[in-house]
């Protein structure tokens, strides 16, 4: 598929660009993001502009973000190239993790070993004091995108959100059902491509799109 007027061209539905945040220190140092507010690192800054290049043909008309600084970092740089305002979107926020955020994996895993388990290999089923559920964030994922789409029937919009918030929400747009976290994946700075039609839904037409990055990273927990 081409660029972002190529796309238009041949798709009349309401399209919406999905994409993951650029990395942060979190990301490489193996840590529990969630709310914690981590800053794009160098490679993660570097990461956001090759992807504002890339989508600097697509026709975007509003780009939405979490309210989080490394999503609106990222969405920041891509509205540059389009003279576009970012808007902050609550229910793109990331999952919030309570007392596992800004902490390192390692840690978690010695820590609560059965809880950890539960992460690597069934993390719909993970759910402890203060931290929200993967189906609570699907849930107000999709109602946001739902009112996203609802507002900007037969537009092209951008949102900017965090893999544990994407995951679910490409899970209930085409009905992946539980377990699905590790069936599906986002790297920093990546975008994938949702189309909208009212009689049909939605539909995925790309996912994970990463060959504009020339700094490469890929998480596997």
């Amino acid at each position: 598929m081409g660029g972002g007027e190529e796309i238009l061209e041949k798709i009349k539905d309401t399209t919406i660009i999905l994409i993951r945040h650029g990395e942060c220190e979190g990301n490489i140092k193996g840590m529990f993001r969630g709310r914690s507010d981590f800053p794009l690192n160098k490679r993660g800054l570097a990461q956001a502009r090759d992807l504002a290049k890339e989508l600097k043909s697509f026709p975007i008309k509003y780009i939405f973000t979490s309210p989080l600084l490394r999503a609106m970092q990222t969405a920041e740089l891509i509205a540059c190239e389009h003279n576009l305002e970012i808007k902050i979107e609550a229910g793109l926020n990331n999952i919030e993790l309570g007392s596992w955020e800004g902490r390192l994996m390692e840690e978690i895993a010695s820590l609560f070993p059965r809880e950890w388990d539960l992460w690597l290999n069934n993390p719909e089923k993970l759910k402890l004091k203060g931290m929200e559920t993967l189906s609570e964030v699907q849930k107000r994922a999709k109602d946001c995108l739902d009112n996203l789409v609802y507002r900007h029937s037969g537009e092209l919009i951008a949102l900017v959100s965090h893999r544990a918030v994407l995951k679910p929400l490409v899970a209930a747009c085409i009905n992946i059902s539980s377990p699905y976290f590790w069936k599906i994946h986002f790297d920093t700075a990546s975008y994938s491509i949702l189309t909208h039609r009212e009689s049909r839904g939605y539909c995925l037409m790309q996912l994970n799109q990463n060959k504009h990055l020339k700094e490469y990273y890929t998480e596997t927990a």
